[in-house]
């Protein structure tokens, strides 16, 4: 899983750099508030809103803004309805991707979303001809300096983790989401840094692709991402850290 380990590493910087302008804030309100609305706002029964939560918290939005949107969210506070979408969209290389967004104008968004992957080397498909490889759930990466293999096994299976990857630049915990909190909870005990912890769609299997395919498909995602109605994009690609490092060096 090393491209989906550097691509939210890229994210996460990203994401950082976004908020300075709003635009991070801005989707995370939608996220929140879609969570609440959907399973209430007690972060305790809602796994999607403890996710949103912690991902905001990440972007450092004020806490204000966290209790308005939940309060949007479960009606307290007037606000627009977003309605969840899902597209099935393949890449270049013939990557298979899960697009995931809200909305409030699902026609305009699916037009706009078809428009940008012509664009961009992308196709839309038909409902469910990508989702079926994705499975929901909670994944964390960690840099291997940070923690030692042996230290992480214990500490992760004891907090519920179901696997542990340590083959690439990063260990990798894949966890079912009511686990993802526990061990987020179980590494900031041992001051252990991570460099993603979120709840995100894991596909069964991956595509490598290499050369102009795999610059052309990270444009293709980032563009995907900065659509303001997307909020995430999960591709199957595996794509080589080398690979990653020469194309985010402009090489």
């Amino acid at each position: 899983m090393s491209g989906h380990s550097k691509w939210a590493s890229i994210k996460h910087k990203k994401a950082a750099a976004d908020a300075k302008r709003g635009a991070a804030f801005t989707k995370m309100i939608r996220e929140i508030t879609a969570a609440a609305r959907e399973g209430g706002g007690n972060t305790d029964t809602n796994a999607r809103l403890r996710a949103a939560i912690e991902r905001a918290k990440g972007i450092n939005m004020p806490s204000t803004n966290v209790e308005s949107a939940i309060k949007k969210g479960t009606g307290e506070l007037p606000g627009v309805t977003y309605e969840n979408v899902t597209f099935d969209a393949y890449g270049p290389g013939g990557v298979a991707m899960l697009i995931e967004g809200l909305t409030d104008n699902k026609n305009r968004t699916t037009a706009e979303i078809r428009n940008l992957l012509s664009k961009k080397n992308g196709t839309l498909a038909g409902p469910g001809a990508t989702s079926y490889l994705f499975s929901k759930k909670g994944f964390v990466s960690i840099e291997k300096d940070k923690v030692g293999e042996e230290q992480l096994m214990e500490i992760a299976l004891e907090a519920g983790a179901d696997d542990i990857n340590s083959e690439g630049r990063y260990h990798e915990i894949t966890c079912d989401l009511p686990h993802l909190s526990r061990i987020q909870s179980a590494l900031e005990a041992k001051r252990i840094p991570v460099v993603t912890a979120e709840m995100t769609m894991l596909p069964s299997s991956y595509v490598r692709v290499v050369g102009q395919e795999a610059k052309s498909l990270l444009e293709l995602m980032e563009a995907l991402e900065e659509h303001e109605d997307v909020q995430n994009v999960h591709a199957n690609f595996d794509i080589p850290d080398e690979e990653m490092d020469k194309i985010a060096q402009g090489v």
